[in-house]
Parts: C-alpha cells; sequence; structure tokens
C-alpha cells in the first residue's frame, strides 16, 4: 500500500515511536514561527530555560498581533521582541510587515520540511506540502531548542476533492463547508490531506485559507501536496529553488475519507458565535450590518484583495457600514498598488488599516453594540472582536464585498441583477511585488551572545511553579459547558493583550467573559488547596495561547476535569504541570456542582496505572467517580515535577555536571601521564 503525503512527512522526521493512531510519537522539527501576542512569552522561557541559540534550519518572530500602541506596552514587547530575536539566532519580521502566515509562506515555507508555531492557524503552511502544527509556545521553545515535537499520531483524513468552484464561490467556502459538515470537533485527532482533480483549480493562496481554518475544524494540522501549483507560486516569490515535488503515491489509502465537489458549493456563512455555526448566505440574506472587514490571515491572498476592489470599483460602501481593510502583508500592500487597486478601495470608503491581525484579534475595529460585523476571518468566539455582546458572521471576500455595497447580508450572485454585475475575474501578475526589506536576519553566534536582552517595566519574568503534590485536594471553583475556547479563558484585545509578557497583571483577566467572581475567589485560596475547573465537550478550542493555561495556573488550578479537551490547550495543561483529566462516564459531569471540594490521593501512582486510570472523591456528596487521562510515561513525569521547564532544566544541569566531571577526569589523566 502506498504512503499518503501527511504520513510520507511525519516518516522522514519521523524521532521516536510507531506511526499508529494514537501513539505518541516524536517529530523533528526544522522550522518555528512565533508571533508577537505568544512569541514574548516563548522569548522569556528560551531565557528560563538557559538556551545559547536556537538550533532549528530556521525561526522567524513576527510582530502582527499587538501593532495598536495606545501606551508604551506594545512598544516596549516590540523591543524585547527584537532584542531576544539578535541574542537567540531568530528572524525579526518588523511591526507592519505583516500577518505571520502569509509572510512566512511567502519567504520561508519549503516543502518537506516540519514546522511549529506559537499560533493555532501555524497549519496554513500546510498548503506548500509542509507539515506545520499549531502548539503553545513551550512546545515551541523546546522545538527551537532542538528537542523534537510529541504528539499522538493523528489518522489521516483524506478529502478528494472534485469538479471547479462556480463563480462568486472560492476558497473560504470550501473550509466554511467542511465546517458545516463536521462542525469544531470534526477533525479532533485527525491530519487532514486534501488531494484530487479539484485541487487544480485552488492556488497556493487558496489552499492557505483551507489549511488555515481546519484549525477550527480540531484538526492537528492540514496538508496539500507540492505539486506544479506550487512550484508556480514559490517562482512568483522568486524562490523556485526551494520547491521539491511531494505527492501521494497513486494508491496511497487514508484512515478516514470524504469527498466534496466543488461545483455543487455555494456561499456559505459561520453565524455568531462559532465557526462551526455555518449556513448558506442566501438562509440569512437581508439582516442589516454595520460593519464589513476584509484580511486576517484566513483570507490573505493578493487575490482576496483584488476580488473586493473589483466588486467595489466605481461605487461606494453603504452609508451605515464600516468598510475596514486590513492588508495581511506589506508586499501584498505594494502588488495592489501597483494593480491599480488600492484607489478603488479608497473611493468605495475602505479603511485602511496596518498590515496585521488587528480585529482578527480584538486590537481594534470592534464592531457597535448589537450590530452585526461581517468579516473575512477565521474565528467568531464570543467577545474576541472587543465587543462583550458581539455578533460576528464568518464570510467569503466576495459576500463581504456584496454586503459592504448593500448594507446587509446579501449573497454574492445578487449582484448580477442588482448591479448588472458579472463575477469579475481577477488576473494577477506573474511577479507580485517582493518585499524582503522588513526581515531582519540573525546575527552571528559571537555577536549575538553579547546583545542584552531589552526588558521593559511591563516584562516579568516566567513565575517558577512547585511539583504536583501527592494528594490533590481543592474546591470546584468554575463549572463550564461545552465547546469554551482560550478566548473565554484568557482574552484577547487591547485591554488584555499589552500584559502578555506579564503573568501576574495578565491573570487578573482570567474568565472575566465568564463569571467575575473566579479571580477573587481563585486568589484567596491559591496558596492553600489551589483549585480545579470542571468542563465539558472539547474543552480549551481555539487559539493555542499558553496565557490561557499559564495564567489560571498562576491563580491555583491544578486540574480540569472536562468531557473532553482540545489538543492545543490539553498539551499547554500539562506543560505548565495542570492535570486533564476526563470523566469515564460522561454523565458524571452532572453530578459535580461548584464550590464541591474534590479529593484525588496518591497522585503520583494512580497517574502510573497501566489502564490511565483513577478516582477522585468528591468530599461534599460523598460521592467518587472514576477518571482517565491521555498522558504518556514522559509527560506523567513533567507534570509531576511541575512542568516542562523544570524537566527541561534538570537535564541542563545534569548535562553540565557530566561535562565537568568529563572535564576534571581528562584534567586527572593528564596529570598522570
Amino acid at each position: 500500500m502506498g504512503r499518503n503525503v501527511a504520513r510520507k512527512l511525519i516518516s522522514s522526521h519521523l524521532a521516536s515511536g510507531e506511526m499508529t493512531p494514537g501513539q505518541e510519537i516524536g517529530v523533528t522539527i526544522d522550522q518555528t514561527l512565533t508571533q508577537d501576542a505568544t512569541g514574548t512569552m516563548v522569548m522569556l522561557e528560551l531565557e528560563a530555560m538557559g538556551l545559547d541559540r536556537v538550533k532549528t534550519e530556521l525561526s522567524a518572530q513576527y510582530v502582527d498581533h499587538n501593532l495598536l500602541q495606545t501606551d508604551e506596552r506594545n512598544a516596549d514587547d516590540h523591543l524585547f521582541l527584537h532584542s531576544a530575536c539578535l541574542r537567540f539566532g531568530i528572524w525579526f519580521s518588523k511591526p507592519g510587515n505583516g500577518v505571520s502566515h502569509p509572510v512566512h509562506m511567502q519567504r520561508f515555507g519549503v516543502p518537506g520540511k516540519t514546522m511549529v508555531g506559537s499560533d493555532s492557524h501555524t497549519p496554513a503552511a500546510g498548503s506548500l506540502g509542509m507539515l506545520a502544527v499549531g502548539v503553545g509556545g513551550l512546545e515551541v521553545a523546546m522545538a527551537m531548542a532542538g528537542e523534537p515535537l510529541y504528539i499522538s499520531m493523528p489518522e489521516i483524513w483524506g478529502v478528494r476533492l472534485t469538479g471547479e468552484l462556480p463563480d462568486w464561490v472560492s476558497a473560504k467556502d470550501v473550509i466554511l463547508e467542511m465546517l458545516r459538515r463536521h462542525d469544531v470537533k470534526g477533525g479532533n485527532g485527525r491530519i487532514i490531506e486534501y488531494y484530487g482533480p479539484g485541487l487544480a483549480g485552488l492556488s497556493a493562496m487558496d489552499r492557505h485559507v483551507i489549511a488555515n481554518m481546519g484549525a477550527e475544524l480540531g484538526a492537528t494540522t492540514t496538508v496539500f501536496p507540492s505539486d506544479d501549483e506550487v512550484r508556480r507560486f514559490l517562482a512568483s516569490e522568486g524562490r523556485e529553488n526551494d520547491w521539491s515535488e511531494l505527492l501521494a503515491d497513486p494508491d496511497a489509502d487514508y484512515d478516514v475519507h470524504e469527498e466534496v465537489d466543488l461545483s455543487t458549493l455555494e456561499p456559505l456563512i459561520a453565524t455568531p458565535s462559532s465557526p462551526g455555526n455555518v449556513v448558506p448566505v442566501s438562509q440569512v440574506a437581508g439582516q442589516d450590518i454595520y460593519q464589513v472587514v476584509v484580511g486576517s490571515s484566513a483570507n490573505p491572498g493578493l487575490r482576496d484583495f483584488a476580488v473586493v476592489a473589483r466588486i467595489v470599483e466605481g461605487k461606494q460602501a453603504h452609508d451605515r457600514v464600516s468598510f475596514d481593510v486590513n492588508p495581511t502583508s506589506r508586499q501584498t500592500l505594494e502588488s495592489l498598488g501597483d494593480m491599480g487597486l488600492l484607489m478603488p478601495l479608497i473611493h468605495a470608503g475602505a479603511r485602511l488599516h496596518q498590515s496585521g491581525c488587528m480585529g482578527c484579534i480584538g486590537m481594534g475595529q470592534a464592531p457597535a453594540t448589537g450590530q452585526n460585523s461581517l468579516r473575512t476571518f477565521p474565528r467568531n468566539f464570543p467577545g474576541r472582536s472587543g465587543t462583550k455582546e458581539d455578533s460576528v458572521f464568518l464570510c467569503s471576500p466576495e459576500t463581504a464585498a456584496a454586503s459592504a455595497l448593500t448594507g446587509r447580508i446579501t449573497d454574492p450572485r445578487e449582484l448580477e441583477d442588482l448591479y448588472g454585475m458579472k463575477f469579475p475575474g481577477v488576473q494577477l501578475p506573474e511577479r507580485p511585488v517582493v518585499n524582503t526589506d522588513m526581515l531582519q536576519p540573525p546575527l552571528p553566534p559571537g555577536e549575538a551572545r553579547g546583545v542584552e536582552l531589552v526588558k521593559g517595566p511591563n516584562v516579568k519574568s516566567l513565575p517558577d511553579f512547585d511539583p504536583l503534590p501527592d494528594e490533590l485536594a481543592a474546591p470546584v471553583l468554575l463549572k463550564v459547558g461545552d465547546n469554551v475556547s482560550t478566548d473565554e479563558i484568557m482574552p484577547a484585545g487591547q485591554r488584555v493583550l499589552p500584559y502578555r509578557s506579564n503573568i501576574p497583571k495578565i491573570s487578573e483577566f482570567v474568565y472575566w467573559q465568564v463569571d467575575e467572581d473566579y479571580v477573587p475567589r481563585a486568589v484567596r485560596i491559591k496558596d492553600s488547596t489551589g483549585h480545579i475547573v470542571v468542563g465539558g465537550e472539547n474543552y480549551g478550542q481555539g487559539s493555542s495561547r499558553e496565557h490561557a493555561a499559564i495564567a489560571p495556573r498562576y491563580l491555583g488550578l491544578r486540574a480540569v476535569v472536562a468531557k473532553s479537551f482540545a489538543r492545543i490547550h490539553w498539551q499547554n495543561l500539562a506543560n505548565f504541570g495542570i492535570l486533564a483529566l476526563e470523566f469515564a462516564e460522561p454523565g458524571d459531569y452532572d453530578r459535580i456542582d461548584r464550590d464541591d471540594a474534590l479529593a484525588i490521593t496518591e497522585v503520583a501512582g494512580s497517574l502510573r496505572h497501566a489502564d490511565r486510570r483513577l478516582e477522585v472523591e468528591n468530599r461534599t456528596k460523598n460521592e467518587r467517580y472514576t477518571l482517565r487521562h491521555r498522558l504518556s510515561e514522559r509527560q506523567v513525569e513533567m507534570v509531576g515535577k511541575g512542568g516542562l521547564i523544570p524537566v527541561f532544566r534538570e537535564r541542563l544541569e545534569n548535562e553540565d555536571v557530566r561535562e565537568r566531571d568529563a572535564q576534571d577526569a581528562g584534567r586527572s589523566a593528564r596529570r598522570a601521564g
């Protein structure tokens, strides 16, 4: 039996384990990606680990999330990140150069390579035939230190594409169709691999759109083959020499099978407040809107902006609509200018913002209260926009542009009757603008060692966390339902994210959208018993930000007991010494209430049971429940010691001792000789 692309990528980088679904494997990592909302913590972790220089083939740091400089905090962090890149040997992308994922694809992505990123949309690089996985920042730091990435071997979900996309339908509708079929948990424990004749009509940037939002399905990552279209894309970026072919074998098989006939798709839209709430645009058409935002890593291509410019050309956005455009990279902005497509956007009333994530992470562009906002973004979790009671829809550039003109949710196919407009085909330049001037390469090692980290007053070193106690007895401080996102655990937005390098301060915002009493109650008991959180299905979905684990841990969180976990957050909990436990009987979730006192005795021994099961006692109700965990032996040891950093420090100390012993033995031998 032949191999698919995903298995070829994993087998060529397999460091440990067997490629059996569910078994832990170690994968060597070639590249890393960090962005400023999570990269600040990665750099502090490198400092805490005592790393001298990154050991990857390439590591790149982007400043794309926290671009608003309403005070000194973001600016101070930008200087800190720049100094850390100089010190540790990392490429630095200046503020305003663009969103990490499309810029990395344009400048650094290489078929056949592996990458981890401290951003959950890192799988966008799978569009080039890479194995790119979004993880917590600490795992990125470990990859920078030369350590493998440890994951459970996923199933490979083959999605065969046939047919061609109709007019007014684009790549965003392909991934929205997948979300319509499978919701936000459908990809858990899987890699999605697209193949088939339908690929011929999808550009590399179209594939980026689909791979990017595979994260919303909960997938470990998404991969495409590296074919002639990838070669064409890299050639347009002046990097054809980086191309190599990577295709599935003709007789390749998949663990799970799916087929999508592109010719049958219609414009789709995700309604508030989940990427999985997908319906045809026609079903919600006619609702008034206040805002349209075009941009983000989910629709970053030159084509995505060009088609919007062509649709609105010579027209004016509706007088009720705030029409916002976020160019996703500096070179894409320059290319739009070269193509004569900036003026149509400006004339139509578009408000051009910085090249960056901006409203996608709640940094500006917050919608008005009670008003509908249409965005070409990947996520619409509650409050993520910066408005607590928001109403955000996710859609394609075509739907966004049509709705901006009419002031209501509009199926773009209606434009043919409304304006007598045929679908505006866009001819992209064979050689778009290439801009590398805002990328700063690493310093040579000798020069880098002389660089001092620049820490403003808001940059605080990472707190130390104590080992897991052998008896865990603590109250349930919070009980939440299904699909709780990391945006709800640790909110984003301009009020919170400037504290990302200050754990004590950012901890003040944990769960404030869900329960404003959580933080003060946690503070009162954090140094005595600590506390436990109980959750439903898919706990911790969404963003990879490890602050959603670190900040609750700082407040005394010792365990989360849930029906199931999203992959990245589950790993982040383990990395910082928090037990992630699942109900063996999901119905036991209903038997636990807030403030119940739970207890697990002989924690270390229980975690090592062969069946991975342990008992928790509800001392308030005199009941017992069976829980299970999915930690490997390596992770059990790690959680017991308080997390990954203490384990790595211990290893470095042991290596230093062995090196000193070897040096002493060598000196003794020379003296004896």
